[in-house]
């Protein structure tokens, strides 16, 4: 009767610690993920670098953002997270800007300033979606973006 009653509260307790771990993931699925965006090969601490998180391919082309972070430049890098991010797809883009004058700078065409995408695709012209996209679905993410 004791080795039952045993059985009964193990396979009781059990079912409370299981009901915790997923209580807990489902939590983490609601609350969204975070996304960390690192820079490391900034050119000069000036001025500051700019991010944009895009939630689709429309989205992306007609610079809509899903969110926007601002990093601070300490010895050529700079870190930023996008917080509570929702399964979808994304991409980012960066730029570093030097004179901080709040957008980035071209001569002509061409940008005088360091910029970048999630995946550190390059591409002739502007940044494309396609390369630079990526999922967001239940861990958090982490980004190195190389200028």
């Amino acid at each position: 009767m004791t080795r039952i009653i045993i059985t009964l509260l193990a396979s009781i307790l059990s079912l409370l610690v299981n009901a915790q771990e997923s209580q807990q993931v489902l939590s983490n699925l609601e609350k969204g993920i975070d996304i960390a965006v690192s820079v490391n090969n900034i050119t000069s601490n000036k001025g500051k670098v700019y991010f944009t998180l895009y939630s689709s391919k429309d989205n992306f082309y007609q610079r809509v953002a899903f969110s926007k972070e601002t990093g601070e430049i300490k010895e050529n890098s700079t870190r930023i997270i996008f917080s509570n991010v929702p399964k979808g797809t994304y991409a980012i883009i960066c730029f570093h800007d030097a004179n901080d004058n709040n957008q980035m700078d071209f001569d002509g065409y061409m940008p005088v300033e360091d910029y970048g995408t999630s995946n550190n695709s390059r591409s002739m012209g502007p940044p494309q979606f396609e390369p630079a996209k990526f999922e967001v679905v239940d861990v958090d993410l982490k980004f190195e973006i190389i200028f």
